[in-house]
């Protein structure tokens, strides 16, 4: 397989990955034959794969617009992926030049990628971390360097959570994340869901078996598990809803279906 001139020395571009893949929905250029195939065989039994992560980035976009309007200038994006169109900083940044964004991610394509992206803007980083060990995150030179957790930060975790399993202990990274964090700080979240899927039980595992077989199990939750995320942050208005419910900006958009696969809501810490 020929090494294209943009793949990072030293990372496996025979092994298909998730952040590549979701950049592959996205309609983005940062990913390897080995991801689209994969992509294409997840969508053969989800054809909505690609309208459920335009839906997650659609709220990801809304959530941020709303912490802005919040006061808060300062954000931790975790499981960041690939920057794409409409990335945290550029949404933030265009409201608020002197907001502040620091990307987390452990797919070096992702890290690597960001950097080349970021180069130049004083007022955003990436680190390279995983969500399991927070303080890693939160003791990173770059998170020293970007943030002030004497003032709120808007934490995203965007369609991360459910790549953890519960061996993983992500309530406990959540809370350890959570403790770190100002009074009035935000929790932005989005987790995949079998609520409103428009998809046969069986054809839905069909598709998560792809993600197993490249070893990045997907975890569906129940609605009860996810509001779990939110303990010690009271759920603001209209609550945890499908992506598409959360502060639509044309209230009465006709969505896709597949935009419903999912569940978010934003939490403020007391």
């Amino acid at each position: 397989m020929e090494r294209p001139a943009w793949a990072p020395r030293g990372i496996d571009i025979s092994m298909p990955s998730v952040s590549r893949i979701y950049d592959y929905y996205l309609g983005g250029s940062y990913n390897f034959e080995v991801d689209r195939e994969a992509a294409r065989k997840a969508m053969e039994f989800m054809p909505g794969l690609p309208k459920i992560m335009k839906a997650n980035r659609a709220f990801m976009r809304r959530a941020v617009e709303f912490a802005l309007n919040e006061g808060i200038s300062q954000f931790l994006d975790i499981g960041s992926g690939i920057p794409t169109f409409g990335n945290v900083h550029e949404v933030a940044q265009a409201a608020n030049p002197d907001a502040r964004v620091l990307y987390v991610d452990h797919d070096p394509v992702a890290v690597a990628h960001s950097r080349a992206v970021l180069d130049g803007n004083a007022n955003a980083a990436i680190v390279s971390a995983d969500l399991r060990k927070p303080g890693q995150i939160l003791s990173s030179p770059e998170a020293l360097d970007l943030l002030d957790l004497d003032r709120p930060v808007a934490l995203l975790l965007v369609a991360v959570l459910h790549f953890l399993e519960d061996e993983d202990e992500p309530y406990r990274s959540v809370a350890e994340l959570r403790d770190a964090l100002a009074p009035g700080s935000l929790l932005v979240l989005t987790h995949a869901s079998y609520d409103r899927l428009p998809l046969a039980p069986e054809e839905a595992d069909g598709a998560v078996g792809v993600y197993r077989d490249i070893r990045n199990p997907l975890v569906i939750r129940t609605r009860a598990e996810t509001a779990r995320f939110f303990d010690g942050f009271e759920l603001v208005e209209p609550g945890l809803v499908f992506m598409p419910q959360w502060r639509p900006d044309c209230p009465a958009a006709q969505e896709d279906p597949y935009a419903y696969s999912g569940i978010a809501g934003v939490g403020r810490k007391a």
